[in-house]
């Protein structure tokens, strides 16, 4: 797969809401493989597209990229030869026992998709609200349908359709649920529907800023969005099953359990390896890794 290509399914993977990493290689340190601009994108299940350096920097770049997806973080990957892990700001140094010599910088940079508003109706301040949404980075949706992952529902339908949206941002648990009304026709919504957590529908939505205009409305929804969010935040790949991880039994370390995965079934049970050359010294020597000798 070709950059331009690479990019394409970068920009088919964010509208598709699919997280990803986005790994390159900003420093190269011979002897890699891989050379500054090379890059790859990392999944949840731990497919790679791409390159971004031999197997053992693959399985490295792989296991990494899927734990910044469970953070939603953007992190300097660190690989050189020795053995260990350490963590700092920003920063992971692994020491990758199978690397010859040399070193690889990558820089993996986690594409989460943005917080999902689901706004019903189709007046001014509707579209006042998909407009200074987008430019806040949440993705705006017209419409009363949810998605597993919505974040927050806005009604401001002018009396359309309202308990029926209403009822189902509720059931689905959504963080946010506001109902642009006066207060008066509020507070006759939330009895109509008869809550038993009244709290969880804003209304009048938005904090009391004295806005007047469509556009000052929507900035105050916001603003109440931002202040009543979930604190500590919901984790961005939550829902994304991610792939489990097992011990190089050759040289220790962590690798990501996936198909693609250099493994080697022996004794009843499946071993999984950072590259070949691991797998070939367990295979020639497997009671020396597994304590049968």
């Amino acid at each position: 797969m070709n950059g331009q290509e690479l990019r394409a399914h970068a920009e088919s993977l964010r509208a598709g809401r699919t997280p990803f990493v986005l790994a390159t290689v900003v420093r190269a340190q011979r002897p890699t493989s891989a050379k500054p601009g090379d890059c790859a994108l990392v999944l949840a299940d731990g497919t790679i597209e791409g390159f971004v350096g031999g197997s053992c920097a693959e399985s490295t770049v792989r296991q990494q990229g899927i734990r910044l997806l469970l953070t939603g973080e953007s992190a300097l990957l660190r690989i050189q030869p020795g053995a260990g892990e350490q963590v700092e700001e920003g920063v992971v140094t692994v020491g990758n026992p199978c690397l010859s010599g040399g070193e690889l910088e990558i820089f993996l940079d986690a594409q989460m998709p943005p917080p999902l508003v689901a706004i019903h109706g189709d007046g001014p301040i509707a579209r006042a609200l998909a407009s200074v949404g987008r430019v806040l980075g949440y993705e705006t949706r017209a419409g009363a349908e949810l998605s597993d992952d919505t974040f927050a529902v806005i009604v401001a339908s002018h009396g359309r359709d309202e308990e029926r949206v209403l009822e189902a941002a509720v059931r689905a648990d959504v963080a946010y649920i506001g109902l642009i009304a006066s207060e008066k026709r509020g507070a006759a919504v939330l009895e109509r529907l008869g809550l038993s957590e009244p709290g969880r529908i804003h209304t009048p939505a938005g904090l009391p800023i004295g806005a007047r205009t469509p556009a000052e409305v929507a900035v105050s929804v916001y603003a109440e969005l931002i202040a009543t969010r979930p604190h500590p935040p919901r984790r961005p790949a939550e829902d994304v099953e991610v792939a489990a991880e097992a011990v190089d039994p050759v040289c220790g370390m962590s690798v990501a359990i996936t198909p693609e995965a250099v493994q080697l079934p022996y004794g009843g049970r499946r071993y999984y390896f950072c590259g070949t050359g691991c797998r070939h010294a367990f295979a020639d020597e497997p009671g020396r890794y597994t304590g049968d000798a």
